[in-house]
């Protein structure tokens, strides 16, 4: 899929921290819409298309799964990519200098500069607040059993499939990183948050966490959801100006996830 890169004047971020270094460039609409575009269409296809194509007429849960999970990496794979091209482009480097004020990953930092310390502590509700919208029954929001991960783990097939294996565990573990660290939240939280202020103005945080759910093409019956989970992420991302914040939040059910898992393959 060709991506036009969002271009425009360079502009510094009008409610950023002082010490950012180089600014990061404020997008138009319609590049903030490029943008969301480039990450949710390639997921849609490859949730929707590739994965039953790549998993065949007639596919066992064991054989649908795996492909929709190799489907799915691939589309969080393309988002980090996508998110490198940007900031090279912006940036014109990938040093971790670079990166580090590009997609603010610095530790949050408070009134008068202060940085890291109790700040971390807004973690604790955030993450509670996660793990309650996580138990919220999805009652007719639910989507099809085949792809709805956690219900293929419960299951005797989803145990069976992992169960000792230990190439599958890697694959999913390389997804979950993708999914909460290096894809999802860099692009959302770490690439586009800092440069919507310009447009959405002190929205930008609600504007993200409603761009975050709409995303959500390859899982529509979680948009809702997704839009409560941007919510929890994007807001102490941009008070604190740190990406780490929604990717340490976010990060909360990819460790529950892994863990959950580990035990099956174990056992």
């Amino acid at each position: 899929m060709a991506v036009k890169v969002p271009a425009g004047p360079v502009r510094a971020d009008p409610a950023g921290p002082v010490s950012v270094g180089a600014p990061v460039r404020q997008f138009s609409r319609a590049g903030v819409a490029a943008v969301w575009a480039a990450a949710a269409v390639p997921m849609g296809l490859l949730a929707w298309v590739a994965a039953p194509a790549l998993a065949g007429a007639g596919a066992s849960p064991r054989r649908f799964a795996i492909s929709l999970i190799f489907a799915l990496t691939a589309g969080l794979i393309w988002q980090f990519v996508l998110v490198m091209l940007i900031v090279w482009r912006e940036q014109h480097s990938l040093r971790w200098a670079a990166l580090r004020r590009a997609l603010w990953l610095e530790p949050p930092t408070g009134t008068g500069g202060r940085q890291g310390g109790r700040l971390w502590l807004w973690l604790i509700p955030c993450v509670l607040g996660f793990a309650a919208l996580s138990m919220v029954p999805a009652g007719p929001l639910a989507g099809p059993v085949n792809r709805d991960f956690g219900s293929f783990l419960g299951s005797a097939a989803g145990k069976a499939a992992f169960h000792g294996d230990w190439g599958l565990f890697a694959l999913v573990v390389v997804m979950l990183v993708f999914n909460t660290v290096l894809g999802e939240e860099l692009l959302f939280r770490g690439l586009l948050l800092p440069r919507m202020r310009g447009v959405f103005g002190r929205a930008d945080w609600i504007a993200n966490a409603l761009l975050f759910g709409l995303y959500h093409l390859h899982q529509p019956w979680n948009i809702p959801g997704s839009v409560a989970v941007g919510m929890l992420t994007a807001y102490p991302t941009r008070r604190f100006h740190s990406a780490w914040m929604g990717i340490a939040i976010h990060s909360a059910q990819s460790v529950f996830f892994a863990v959950l898992l580990l035990t099956i393959v174990l056992h």
